[in-house]
């Protein structure tokens, strides 16, 4: 007799609210955040069978298709999904005043060379730790910024004014340009590549 129960669904390992059920029919794949929960499936059918089922554990109503989430913006499309943060991006800027000043067109010059300055000016070191975590939370959808950010978050510990001038410059750069993002093309390779330059022997520090 064939069993008719569905597979039971893996939780994830690095992040523990994140849900897969993968079947020989469908994908199905849900995160939990307190009380909200996003969820999508490769299929119009099983999305419905598991809000119904949700709905009888639960008391809780369908949004609709995804467009915002924790400062995500989601724009699904035939194409693919393009996962922007457009609206945070801008919030930042004003938040550390920066709107108005000229913006720079790279995150980083790559001829900076970032080192502990221990001679240098002292800076709050509340004000540089803010500004930091506010970038790397932008470095969800903009992976133009996550080498700068984290060279940048090194110095979180003793920060100085030649630190801060650099964060600052990559907030400038996010100033000019907040509706970039991350394109998930449906016909691209779902695998992932990824490249790196350390040029450790020419670090500063040690």
């Amino acid at each position: 007799m064939e069993d008719s129960k569905k597979d039971i669904p893996t939780r994830g390992y690095a992040d523990r609210s994140l849900f897969v059920e993968n079947d020989e029919d469908y994908l199905l794949v849900a995160q939990v955040y307190v009380d909200d929960i996003v969820f999508g499936a490769t299929t119009d059918a099983r999305a419905i069978e598991f809000f119904k089922e949700m709905k009888k554990e639960f008391e809780m109503s369908m949004v609709g298709e995804l467009a915002f989430f924790l400062g995500l913006q989601v724009k699904q499309k035939k194409e693919g999904i393009f996962i922007s943060q457009e609206k945070y991006a801008r919030n930042i800027v004003k938040k550390f005043g920066l709107d108005s000043k000229k913006h720079a067109s790279t995150p980083m010059s790559s001829s900076t060379k970032l080192n502990l300055d221990s001679s240098g000016v002292e800076v709050s070191p509340t004000l540089y730790r803010s500004i930091i975590g506010s970038l790397l939370y932008l470095t969800v959808s903009r992976p133009d910024i996550a080498f700068s950010v984290g060279v940048c978050a090194r110095y979180q510990v003793a920060s100085k004014e030649s630190h801060l001038t650099i964060v600052k410059h990559i907030i400038r750069y996010v100033n000019g340009t907040p509706n970039y993002g991350s394109w998930y093309s449906k016909y691209s390779n779902a695998c992932l590549a990824s490249y790196l330059d350390a040029d450790w022997a020419g670090s500063v520090d040690d």
